[in-house]
């Protein structure tokens, strides 16, 4: 054991380190943290210092990285808007695996005078794309709501869907005897329907309530482990069935997309993702075979630029077809120029499968790794081209536009339910967090959609679209904040007016100078209302009422000033209305006013 947590270390040291200095690098020339990654791996990686080995092993745990950033995905989908998106994943996503995989099947057998069977093995697993990299960079771009965003999520689910025909064909094309006794693709087409019937028979019976209990008992860890639980136990029910174990994590988060617990399980799950991903590519890179390239350079630089040529050019042709302008087409083309990750595991099919050499398969997995690094320097590179022409003053902007709401509610009390339904009846787009599950349910029941969690978690704030939205109103019972808790949301999002419920003039009083556009008590106005109706029944002109809130507004706004502005309570007491003060604060206030 000993030995072992050594070795861990061993390797993990140096890992990590490298990916910090080269993701910070590489960041800081805007090229992506991806390149980063792929980079650093091959530096420590046994092709140069040799400073970590197994990228194999290594490769096979982050894996578990993509299973959980399409399990993000799957949360940011509900069904009915994966519905709606079915045009682009049976229509655009089908046509871009069948052509890609044909002409770039065409350019392998030319380049490399294989058998047809070796050329269709090599060549259709290069029609897939890298999910792992395209989709960091669309979240990262805040792109992956929105048209573009979702026609690239829609090829590449298809291209996830596509796993299970690819491998068949491989298995149909082998020369091993020992793969005849493999499933047949009917088979497998069956076990792939009876996952997901059973994953989405999960999710809505065994997840939700699940969900619902560990929400009653307040424990958030409870979260994290459900969370992990859930994208492993889907994984693993498709890897028994020799699926797609990304396909699976995936439908388990479309079947949690519509409940109040989206936003947690993201925050929570999310850190998990960004970890394991990094992992994957240091891996990637550590696997890169340099040998082959310095080998045939001409070869696999060649291939490399073929492979992003056939796919950006039939891709583009695609996206022009199905009604996109030319520089979003073109950009579709750029984004999923690369060959991906599945590549690696297919290929491995293929080498088993006795279609290929081992020579061929090292050879072709560095054409994908280095597609993959090319992929941030073209966008970089044609960002400007691509752009969108200036318009003109008063022109409309044109293209897609994010979908998130105007303002998010944290607190689905008393006091929030007031104000989000206000804000609703101005036509105001509200997203709203509570972390009652009874609350949330009731809300339910009246067609008000709640999601569950903490609203003064920034990194909870940041997944319901709050660097987006116009308004961050703060509705939590109790007295939650501190002015640097107030400081770093405004520091998060600086475009967001921040408007806070206070419990009373103490939390008032802890928030002055905080960067809020409002601090509101949540009685004062109530009381008045109460006082103003009693002064009505025992016969107070109208008049006088009117004065006396006033004297009583002001006089308390004076107090509450000065309580701010050194912090003691006790200041003002001499305002405090009662029956031998009330006169003499009304001509003092009115002094001032003089």
């Amino acid at each position: 054991m000993e030995h072992g947590t050594a070795s861990l270390l061993h390797d993990f040291a140096p890992l990590l380190g490298a990916a910090l200095v080269f993701v910070l690098i590489f960041r800081k020339l805007g090229l992506g943290a991806t390149l980063g990654y792929l980079v650093a791996g091959s530096v420590v990686g046994p092709q140069v210092l040799g400073l970590v080995g197994n990228a194999e092993s290594k490769l096979a745990i982050a894996e578990l990285g993509i299973t959980l950033l399409l399990f993000l995905v799957g949360l940011e989908l509900s069904p009915s808007r994966l519905w709606q998106m079915k045009r682009d994943i049976f229509g655009l996503g089908l046509l871009q695996v069948v052509l890609c995989g044909v002409a770039i099947t065409g350019v392998v057998w030319l380049a490399t005078h294989f058998s047809w069977a070796a050329a269709i093995a090599l060549g259709l697993p290069l029609a897939l794309s890298s999910t792992a990299q395209v989709l960091p960079m669309l979240q990262s771009a805040g792109r992956m709501k929105t048209p573009f965003g979702e026609r690239a999520f829609a090829i590449l689910l298809f291209q996830d869907l596509s796993i299970v025909p690819l491998i068949t064909i491989v298995a149909a094309l082998s020369r091993n005897p020992a793969d005849a006794g493999g499933p047949p693709g009917w088979q497998l087409a069956l076990w792939t329907v009876g996952a997901v019937v059973g994953l989405i028979l999960a999710g809505r019976f065994l997840l939700r309530p699940l969900f619902r209990l560990i929400g009653n008992m307040g424990e958030r860890e409870m979260f994290v482990f459900a969370g992990l639980f859930t994208v492993i136990a889907s994984a693993a029910v498709m890897q028994a069935l020799g699926l797609s174990t990304a396909l699976g994590a995936f439908i388990a988060g479309v079947m949690l997309a519509d409940s109040p617990y989206r936003h947690e399980l993201e925050a929570d799950v999310e850190p998990f993702r960004s970890i394991l991903l990094g992992l994957f590519f240091l891996a990637v890179g550590m696997m890169l075979d340099l040998g082959a390239i310095v080998e045939r350079p001409v070869f696999v630089i060649g291939m490399a630029l073929a492979l992003i040529a056939t796919k950006g050019l039939v891709i583009f042709g695609l996206g022009r077809l199905f009604g996109m302008p030319w520089r979003g087409a073109l950009a579709l083309g750029l984004l999923l120029s690369q060959g991906g990750e599945f590549g690696f595991v297919l290929f491995a099919q293929a080498q088993n499968a006795l279609l290929i050499a081992p020579e061929a398969a090292s050879v072709f997995g560095a054409i994908v790794t280095l597609s993959m690094a090319t992929t941030p320097f073209l966008m970089m590179a044609t960002r400007k081209f691509r752009a969108d022409p200036a318009r003109k003053r008063g022109e409309t902007p044109e293209g897609p536009r994010h979908d998130g709401a105007s303002a998010v509610v944290a607190g689905y009390g008393r006091f929030g339910q007031t104000v989000a339904q206000m804000l609703l009846a101005q036509g105001i787009s509200v997203t709203v967090i509570d972390r009652d599950v009874e609350m949330i349910e009731i809300a339910d029941s009246f067609g008000m959609k709640v999601y569950y969690g903490d609203g003064t978690r920034i990194d909870l704030l940041r997944l319901a679209g709050a660097q987006d939205a116009a308004l961050l109103l703060f509705c939590v019972d109790g007295d939650p904040f501190e002015t640097d808790t107030i400081e770093a949301i405004h520091q998060a999002f600086p475009n967001a007016g921040i408007f806070v419920r206070a419990y009373d003039r103490r939390s008032v009083v802890k928030l002055a100078g905080a960067p809020v556009q409002g601090v509101f008590r949540e009685v004062l106005d109530s009381a008045v209302t109460m006082a103003r109706a009693a002064m009505v029944s025992v016969g107070v002109d109208d008049g006088e009422i009117d004065r006396t809130e006033d004297l009583y507004r002001k006089t308390d706004a004076k107090r509450l000033s000065q309580q701010s502005e050194t912090g003691d309570l006790k200041q003002g007491r001499d305002m405090i209305f009662t029956h031998a003060r009330v006169g003499a604060t009304s001509d003092a206030l009115q002094g001032d006013a003089e």
